[in-house]
């Protein structure tokens, strides 16, 4: 078995928020979830290149959405995070909070 993939800070960040999102998550609504949970200001082209990125290694798809008239008729390209996306998320979390155990710095 492959070893999941090696993610950086804000990669996890932007796949935590695709997942949150469901199957409904597009770089605009992204971005909004991050600047919402980070409480700082991310600009668009960072969340394009990131999902851009992500795709590439295989750990998020896309497609394109219907056309909508609130967007004058184009569609929006929606994300889902695959199977290996959520292993490169979990065995992330689980290195982090492996590294941090002991160290006084859990939140309660």
């Amino acid at each position: 078995m492959t070893a999941p993939a090696s993610i950086g800070e804000f990669e996890l960040l932007v796949l935590l928020s695709v997942l949150r999102q469901g199957r409904s998550a597009y770089a605009v609504s992204v971005r909004d979830e991050l600047e919402r949970s980070t409480a700082r200001p991310v600009s668009r082209g960072a969340v394009y290149v990131t999902l851009d990125r992500l795709e590439h290694k295989g750990l998020v798809q896309s497609w394109m959405g219907e056309p909508t008239a609130a967007r004058g008729g184009k569609a929006k390209r929606i994300f889902e995070v695959t199977p290996e996306g959520r292993l490169a998320t979990q065995a992330s979390l689980q290195r982090t909070q492996s590294l941090a155990a002991g160290l006084g710095l859990e939140q309660g």
